[in-house]
């Protein structure tokens, strides 16, 4: 199984992460009634527009199987915390909640 983590500005639909463009660490954790993203940041990221927009943060997680259709997760930020520790270079988004759907299975 392959993953992409990709983290979107919601309204616009600019692509902040793509980790099948530009790899990096990250994870995907359950943590009470929601999830917790984190993800290691590379140079070429720019956080400051990541933090500027946070209120506003689509994340998808893609999953690609060999003999599998592509499974899609959308996690819904709404009001979770963004936060950044620079130090780290870590950005920890806490998602409350997710879908997970086949985008094949949804045509017009």
């Amino acid at each position: 199984m392959k993953e992409v983590l990709v983290v979107r500005h919601s309204v616009g639909g600019r692509t902040f992460i793509h980790t099948g463009q530009k790899p990096m660490e990250y994870s995907v954790t359950p943590i009470g009634q929601g999830w917790r993203i984190t993800l290691i940041i590379t140079q070429d990221v720019d956080i400051h527009e990541i933090l500027h927009w946070k209120q506003e943060l689509n994340v998808f997680l893609f999953r690609e199987f060999d003999d599998q259709p592509v499974k899609k997760i959308w996690f819904y930020v709404k009001d979770g915390p963004v936060t950044y520790d620079d130090l780290l270079k870590r950005i920890t988004i806490f998602a409350e909640s997710r879908i997970e759907y086949i985008p094949n299975e949804f045509g017009i």
